[in-house]
């Protein structure tokens, strides 16, 4: 590594065991990839952590340097929080460790472990917990931000299972945060992003799950989109919680599972599945799946680790990404004839736009009992656009992205703050948290972390001394 490179690696490595990584090295551009492969961000410095210890002398490092840092758990979000510029990443993605301790029903993963560490262990013992639609997806950013995925309408968001944290402070001191110990900040830990300290363990609820579920995609030619998600609409209310289900709008991909005449071609989706038995699931899916004449249908008994994995394939790390998001209250008739309107003009064979549906356990849970605003909303659009490097006209994507997120703002209730990607700042504190929570998590910010160590995130800044 260079001189300034080693200089500043020199300073902490007799009190590291982990693996210090600078711009000489020949590891460094794979440690500085991300999933966004549109994110070009150049540390002076990558810590991967072996483990709590290295985690809290690299803070400790950073904050005597004043170094700008971040930290990398999956190194998901789409909007590169992982990756600092010209500064340090904390880099948890050697930590990936998880133990479930089956008397209790619970699992213990570490912060760098991805949804697929998770779902591997629980999946041993016949449980499971909510956790995002990709394999690759990190627990720590998922978790921090809220949580929503498959199994959410069952087993409430990843953050209504978690049980404890152990965190490492601006300062770097450890703390345990759950109910009995320092409660306020296990309070914003669930919903707050990472803005108050890094998570190195967390602790979960786990629930029992049948060996195989039915889940898979059913989809339709776009003309039947509005009619579709009209009858979704009018299904959801009544239906049991162990269906999870979300609706997707995009451009057929070329998958074995999808006729090869409708590649390319427009689509709408649902993808569901059942948190119980196969035979139980047969009956509750079947008017989603018989619902007017679906130009394929490919759900069947699956593990729920092979589900999980189902997206991985299309979200790949390297591409380039750009999303923006809206809650939504309701699929309004004019909301649905917007979304459809814009996804018949698609720009990308790669983008998607996946309707994410909430309700059941989601709303089990009092709106002030977490740092996650808003749980009356049925509904969370994520408009994703997604292109190759060599794309020659980007611009197009995020246009497109744009265009469908303002003609939906009057539509909108709020912000999943996992799903931020340019958002302003204003947006953040208006409309992915309430303004009483937006009050606590200042106060929490103010108390935990003064200096705003932690602001490579969607920030919440720390109030007046």
């Amino acid at each position: 590594m260079s001189s300034d490179a080693a200089g500043l690696a020199g300073g902490l490595e007799n009190n590291f065991l982990g693996e210090l990584i600078g711009p000489e090295g020949p590891t460094y551009e794979a440690a500085r990839a991300i999933w966004n492969g549109q994110i070009d961000r150049k540390p002076q410095l990558i810590a991967r952590c072996q483990g709590l210890a290295d985690v809290r002398a690299a803070v400790r490092f950073a904050r005597e340097r004043n170094l700008p840092s971040s930290v990398r758990g999956g190194g998901h979000a789409v909007a590169g929080h992982a990756i600092s510029h010209d500064g340090l990443v904390i880099d948890l993605s050697a930590m990936t460790a998880a133990r479930v301790d089956p008397s209790t029903e619970t699992i213990r993963v570490e912060g760098g472990a991805l949804n697929e560490h998770l779902d591997r262990e629980s999946h041993a013992f016949g449980l499971a917990t909510t956790g995002g639609i990709v394999s690759h997806t990190g627990v720590g950013g998922l978790t921090l931000g809220g949580g929503i995925g498959h199994l959410m309408r069952a087993f409430g968001l990843a953050i209504d299972n978690l049980t404890s944290a152990d965190v490492v402070t601006a300062d770097g001191d450890f703390v345990v945060a759950n109910e009995r110990e320092n409660s306020d900040l296990f309070w914003g830990l669930r919903g707050g992003g990472g803005n108050f300290g890094i998570v190195t363990s967390f602790e979960f609820r786990l629930h029992p799950l049948p060996p195989q579920i039915l889940a898979g995609m059913v989809a339709w030619p776009m003309r039947a989109a509005p009619a579709v998600l009209r009858f979704l609409r009018e299904f959801l209310p009544a239906a049991p919680r162990e269906i999870g289900v979300l609706a997707n709008l995009r451009l057929a991909p070329r998958l074995p599972a999808i006729p090869s005449e409708l590649h390319g071609e427009p689509i709408v989706a649902l993808v569901m599945d059942y948190a119980g038995p196969v035979e139980e699931a047969e009956k509750a899916l079947r008017p989603l799946r018989e619902f007017g004449a679906p130009a394929f249908d490919a759900v069947a008994p699956k593990p729920y680790p092979a589900h999980q994995k189902m997206f991985d394939a299309a979200l790949p790390h390297g591409r380039h990404y750009y999303w923006k998001s809206h809650k939504l209250a309701e699929l309004s008739d004019d909301a649905i004839g917007l979304i459809v309107d814009h996804c018949q003009r698609i720009t990308s064979p790669l983008a998607t736009v996946p309707i994410f549906c909430l309700g059941g356990a989601v709303m089990d849970v009092a709106n002030d009992a977490t740092a996650f605003a808003n749980r009356s909303a049925l509904h969370d659009i994520n408009i994703a656009a997604a292109w190759m490097p060599d794309d020659p006209e980007p611009e197009r994507h995020i246009n497109w992205v744009r265009a469908m997120f303002d003609d939906l703002l009057p539509h909108s209730s709020g912000v999943y703050v996992n799903f931020t990607s340019d958002d302003a700042a204003g947006r953040v504190r208006s409309a992915a948290y309430s303004p009483e929570q937006w009050t606590r998590l200042v106060a929490l910010k103010t108390k935990y972390d003064p200096t705003n160590f932690f602001r490579m995130n969607a920030n919440i800044p720390p109030g007046p001394a």
